[in-house]
């Protein structure tokens, strides 16, 4: 039952109970308009907000944590394999020299680096 049909069917066993004692049967019921004090309609636009808002909450931190994860596979498999680590190397340097910009970077060697932090 939709949300209309069950107030209605509400309201007729309300007045069954109430009028069965004279004798009287209430047959059919209407609801033609219903309408909401204002602070009423502000109080529950109010609460689907925050609701909203937190169903949207949720989401984001679900995809930062599902990022989160990919970084720390993607930090794993770089730590397992050096080569990962100088092919990302030469990729991000593949994409520094396409933008067309004024500054140069001059990156050190990747096995500089590694020693230099004591990897090797």
């Amino acid at each position: 039952m939709c949300d209309d049909e069950w107030c209605v069917f509400c309201v007729q066993r309300m007045l069954d109970v109430a009028t069965d004692p004279w004798g009287v049967k209430v047959e059919r019921v209407e609801m033609k308009d219903v309408s909401l004090p204002q602070d009423m309609q502000r109080a529950m636009a109010a609460e689907a907000e925050a609701t909203r808002e937190a169903n949207a909450k949720v989401i984001a931190a679900n995809g930062e944590r599902g990022a989160s994860e990919k970084l720390r596979q993607a930090a794993d498999i770089i730590d397992e394999s050096p080569a990962s680590l100088q092919l990302r190397y030469l990729q991000t340097l593949n994409t520094i020299s396409a933008e067309n910009n004024h500054t140069y970077v001059f990156p050190l060697p990747i096995d500089l680096l590694m020693k230099f932090f004591g990897k090797q």
